[in-house]
């Protein structure tokens, strides 16, 4: 490559480390778009071939030009003026990307509108520099697709090590973009561990939102009871800024509704590196064998991360209870759900696109099984032959159930009994119990293992808590700085 850049681009750069540089005219958007172009192509689609990135926006150079000549005219929109941004291939976009959940049978389709969080992020001045690789249907697929594969982009690579190293999902190239430094920001999507588990893998920060912050009109879904975008950052604060655009009520959306007068309008408020202090927060570590059997769990690690809470003032509590952790959660809500929600969404496609239900996704895929079906697609043909799903005594039940469970029984009760302010948990382990509750949960790096795999902890509290859950994570992150880039 022939482009040299200017010395001021390097990696893990911040949002206001590129504002104060715009401002002072040392780069421009342009410049910055083309950088993270160069980068994607030495390491994403070659050299590493991390494989995150599925579809690059073809006018996103013409876009960070109109932005440069806006902030010369007529000043800036706010923080994430000229800033680029990815986005998961399950949220769609009105222009010349396509929107397919890594499918091979949507690669073709072009979303005649913007999900409501483009929508934010457009008025907020940031440029949509393409979309990201992802566990295909959001994991909806099959029973052992691995994490990060789909039929129409392959595997994505976790950056810190051999190809082998997992690299979590479903968000899974949205969370390696911005750990390998092809992005600073990128939104990803979760129904349970999908922002959680590929942000602790690949250490960045990852913002699980509460169920309505962020509007779900325009993704592709998974369920009703659980869905939530969220922001992916290398830094707490970045993710603050993300997820300030991205909030908002949506008259489309009824589950954002309640998020009227709950939501902030500027997270960055929240960012205390005293935010430790005085602060009580639980220790939950009693999941199941499985877990700490998995190579994702590290005790001097974690241990390390509680002893930092305590030298920053925080009142541990440690060995909490949550009565209905290890119960045996039923998946009937996100097997009916599924079926129900991705067959409404499938059913509006226009008529060029192949498959307008499961049924025909199911066998369109087996007229393409040498592409489309490494792994099968058991899910998929599991859910096939539901009916009545959404009055289904099983289901319905099942919904009642974790609401209580999740909640009264679970988050909410640990939060009264012991008097606290968040949860800690270990990795991404309470990533369950808090999405079927439909409350928020941030994962920050802790370090990493012996043999460079990333380790990190998760802040869990109940609904529209994101501003503690910031502070405290914030916090932490001043404390430890723990992140490292990965040696592409």
């Amino acid at each position: 490559m022939r482009i040299k850049f200017k010395d001021f681009f390097k990696e893990e750069l911040t949002v206001y480390e590129i504002q104060s540089a715009l401002e002072k005219g040392e780069i421009t958007s342009k410049e910055l778009v083309m950088y993270y172009h160069s980068r994607i192509a030495k390491y994403d689609q070659s050299g590493s071939k991390l494989n995150s990135i599925l579809e690059i926006n073809p006018d996103a150079i013409f876009i960070a030009e109109a932005l440069d000549h806006e902030r010369k005219t007529k000043g800036i929109r706010g923080p994430l003026h000229g800033i680029p941004i990815l986005l998961k291939d399950n949220i769609e976009t009105n222009d010349s990307m396509h929107t397919s959940a890594g499918t091979l049978a949507l690669e073709n389709y072009l979303s005649n509108r913007d999900a409501f969080l483009v929508e934010k992020l457009r008025q907020s001045g940031a440029v949509i520099m393409g979309k990201t690789n992802m566990t295909e249907l959001a994991n909806g697929m099959a029973t052992k697709m691995w994490a990060g594969y789909s039929a129409r982009g392959g595997q994505v690579l976790n950056p810190y090590g051999d190809a082998d190293l997992f690299v979590g999902g479903s968000s899974s190239g949205s969370a390696v973009a911005v750990a390998a430094n092809l992005t600073m920001l990128s939104v990803g999507t979760e129904t349970d561990a999908s922002i959680l588990s590929p942000a602790i893998q690949n250490s960045v920060v990852g913002i699980k939102p509460t169920v309505g912050l962020i509007s779900r009109t325009g993704i592709i879904p998974f369920t009703y009871s659980q869905d939530t975008a969220g922001p992916f950052a290398r830094t707490v604060t970045d993710a603050a800024i993300l997820l300030s655009v991205l909030t908002g009520v949506d008259k489309l959306d009824a589950a954002t509704f309640k998020s009227d007068g709950n939501a902030s309008h500027d997270y960055t408020s929240f960012l205390d590196s005293k935010g430790l202090k005085g602060a009580r927060i639980g220790v939950f570590n009693k999941a199941s064998n499985e877990y700490y059997n998995s190579g994702e769990y590290n005790e001097n690690l974690f241990e390390n991360a509680i002893q930092i809470l305590k030298d920053e003032g925080t009142e541990v509590i440690e060995d909490i209870e949550i009565p209905s952790f290890n119960s045996d959660w039923s998946w009937s809500v996100n097997k009916y759900e599924l079926k129900h929600s991705l067959e409404n969404y499938l059913s509006k496609l226009p008529s060029y696109i192949p498959v307008h239900s499961i049924e025909e996704l199911i066998e369109f895929n087996k007229k393409h099984e040498g592409q489309a079906l490494k792994y099968g697609q058991d899910k998929l043909e599991e859910r096939q032959f539901l009916t009545n799903t959404l009055r289904n005594p099983e289901y319905l039940n099942a919904k009642l159930e974790d609401v209580y469970l999740s909640q009264e029984m679970g988050i909410d009760y640990a939060l009264n009994e012991y008097n606290l302010d968040a949860i800690l948990f270990p990795s991404y382990i309470g990533s369950t119990i808090s999405a079927k509750a439909g409350y928020p949960s941030i994962a920050v790096p802790a370090g990493y293992m012996e043999n460079g795999r990333p380790f990190g902890i998760t802040f869990a509290s109940t609904a529209f808590s994101e501003g503690t859950l910031i502070k405290l994570a914030f916090a932490f992150e001043q404390a430890t700085k723990s992140r490292k880039a990965p040696e592409l």
